[in-house]
């Protein structure tokens, strides 16, 4: 009797993993673009001012992940940050330089989490949110850096949980380096387009 009623089981088990999985890829999807779609008049004519007289590429570059290493401890507006630069810089050096600041701000939190402790981190995220965060990481080993990369404020306090609980730095890179590398790519093109967009009108 109890093999049958986990045969029975199984179909509906795996239908509502499908509907999770589906639901978190929409909300990622959705803590990606939405910045863009809120903002994307300002951005443009934030854009178009700056296209018209600006320093040059390098100096732009620098500012930029200089301004998005600084946001792991600072409330600086990354996605925006992230796209402007494709519009300025275009796709290949905006990304760059998006994934260049975020690498150092994965760093930087890594280290922070390493040095001020468990105690640091609940100060900073709160009880509930280091549980949630250390669930994850339990489920899902380093990907959950992954997973959390693109949510705000849960991204900045998933960094500084892996240097809490030593995650190995190797691994810990790499995951960034992966995480890092799609979102720089998604909001550089997001940013080149609506330039080159502008451009053209």
């Amino acid at each position: 009797m109890a093999p049958q009623e986990t045969e029975g089981r199984a179909p509906v088990s795996a239908g509502y993993g499908m509907v999770g999985c589906a639901g978190f890829c929409g909300l990622l999807l959705a803590a990606i673009l939405g910045p863009f779609f809120l903002f994307g008049a300002r951005l443009e004519a934030t854009a178009s001012a700056f296209l018209a007289a600006r320093p040059p590429d390098w100096q732009v570059a620098v500012l930029i992940s200089g301004l998005l290493a600084g946001d792991i401890v600072l409330p600086v507006p990354s996605s925006l940050v992230s796209t402007a630069g494709g519009g300025v810089l275009g796709f290949w050096l905006g990304a760059a330089a998006s994934w260049v600041g975020m690498m150092v701000s994965c760093y930087v939190g890594y280290e922070l989490g390493v040095r001020a402790g468990e105690p640091a981190l609940v100060r900073m995220a709160g009880e509930a949110q280091r549980a949630r965060v250390a669930r994850m990481a339990q489920r899902h080993g380093h990907w959950f850096l992954l997973i959390f990369r693109a949510v705000p404020v849960l991204a900045e306090i998933s960094i500084v949980f892996a240097g809490v609980s030593r995650m190995p730095r190797r691994g810990f890179l790499l995951v960034c380096a992966l995480a890092n590398l799609g979102i720089s790519v998604i909001y550089a093109a997001l940013g080149a387009g609506a330039a080159a967009a502008l451009l053209s009108s």
